[in-house]
């Protein structure tokens, strides 16, 4: 250690240094605070920036022991460093509270050495930094290091109780994070996985010719943007057991936006593909006579109208009503109406082509659109065809029910060019030939 005489010109004085009365213009100069001790701990010099820290005069300080300012609950603390470094005779460094004379309290970082190279008998120098602002820096560090911590730990928990797979990787294609669903779903474990290739972890493969699949982190990565797996993939789990999977790969990127790897959520798609099957089937079905609903029929119009163009043909749109509908559910009850409208919609799916489209369109009204046909006639022709065959003797619930139908019917293009306008002309239709009857 360096020697400090250069520092302070103290006076020797037997065994012990005493600062002049004056004080040292180059000490009080220094922006840290010093002091200077005698062999036994006693103050016999202090600069002015430790008598500023302090809160006390030079005088007040000289003579007091070294650890007078420390803060209470860290002399103990402070006193085992000195008591370590005196037997070990060599310089120590560390960090503690000090309280000035006006209570306030700062940290400071304190360093304390020989007075004079390796020799401990002369006495001891202390140079003291105010660190308070790098201690709040550090707590307010410790702080937000800790809520990311608990921000982590809350993801890790929400990860692991959603019911999708989770599967991260790096750029390099490599494995970093898996939820407890992939862990299942794979066969490997979080710790197992993390820093394979992700083929090894995640092997999907095509259900008809077990191919290979794309990569989908790749894809997402390559893309910068949120991919499907194809359809019809399989995940071959470590076991070598197989699973229908559906998912989606998107980039992850950091805080500048600059993407570092790509996210995986997949899951088991075994039930899902069952399950969204029927719920497509009920968003464009009727659910009574399993007939197309009126949201099915817009979407068939349009299918058959870019046909009948294509190929220069005509369409029919037949507009159904039964005209004893309400008479005969009043008599025999809604279960006998039920039956009633399901076996007409039997008998008008086997009135028309398997290309035509037959729709339930509320309530006893129905609506038939003939695809394709040569000429108008074809259309008034279906319709003679339906109303006699619903004329035929029906047994419902043990009564015989013949029904009377309305029918209007309108053709493209003549008609109207869209669906409404052909709905309004055949519906036109229909309420005149009740008026007629």
């Amino acid at each position: 250690m360096s020697s400090y005489r250069s520092l302070l010109p103290l006076v020797v004085d037997a065994q012990t240094y005493v600062a002049p009365s004056y004080g040292h213009p180059f000490g009080d100069a220094l922006p840290i605070g010093v002091l200077v001790t005698d062999r036994f701990g006693k103050c016999i010099y202090s600069n002015k920036a430790y008598q500023k820290l302090c809160g006390c005069s030079n005088e007040e300080i000289i003579g007091s022991p070294w650890n007078s300012a420390i803060h209470p609950q860290d002399q103990e603390e402070a006193v085992i460093h000195w008591n370590a470094a005196l037997q070990k005779r060599e310089p120590f460094r560390f960090e503690t509270r000090l309280q000035s004379s006006t209570g306030e309290v700062i940290w400071t970082r304190r360093s304390v050495a020989f007075l004079d190279d390796n020799v401990p008998a002369l006495g001891y120098v202390h140079t003291i930094d105010d660190i308070s602002t790098y201690k709040a820096n550090e707590t307010a560090w410790l702080a937000a290091e800790e809520q990311l911590s608990e921000e982590k730990e809350r993801a890790q928990v929400t990860l692991n109780s959603i019911g999708d797979a989770v599967l991260s990787t790096d750029m390099d294609g490599r494995v970093v994070y898996m939820n407890g669903v992939a862990e299942g779903l794979t066969g490997f474990s979080c710790e197992e996985a993390v820093g394979r290739c992700l083929g090894e972890v995640f092997r999907a493969v095509d259900a008809h010719n077990h191919q290979p699949v794309a990569d989908p982190a790749r894809r997402a990565i390559q893309s910068n943007s949120i991919v499907a797996l194809q359809a019809n993939s399989l995940l071959v789990a470590r076991d070598g057991s197989q699973v229908a999977i559906e998912d989606s790969a998107a980039p992850i990127r950091n805080r500048e936006g600059v993407i570092i790897g790509a996210v995986i959520v997949f899951h088991d798609a075994r039930f899902s593909r069952d399950t969204t099957a029927r719920m497509e089937h009920l968003a464009r079905h009727d659910a009574l006579t399993g007939l197309y609903n009126r949201n099915a029929f817009y979407e068939r119009f349009e299918q058959s109208q870019e046909l009948a163009r294509r190929h220069d043909t005509q369409m029919g749109v037949l507009f159904i009503d039964i005209d004893n509908f309400k008479s005969i559910n009043d008599r025999l009850g809604h279960d006998s109406g039920d039956k009633l409208l399901l076996e007409l919609a039997r008998k008008l799916k086997l009135s028309v082509r398997t290309t035509d489209t037959v729709c339930r369109y509320g309530g006893d009204e129905f609506v038939v659109l003939l695809g394709e046909i040569a000429q108008p006639a074809q259309a008034f022709a279906v319709a003679d065809k339906i109303r006699e065959t619903a004329a035929a003797l029906m047994e419902i619930n043990g009564h015989e029910i013949a029904l009377q139908l309305s029918i209007g019917v309108s053709v493209y293009p003549d008609d109207g060019v869209n669906a409404d306008e052909l709905l309004r002309k055949a519906d036109k239709a229909m309420y005149g030939k009740k008026l007629m009857n």
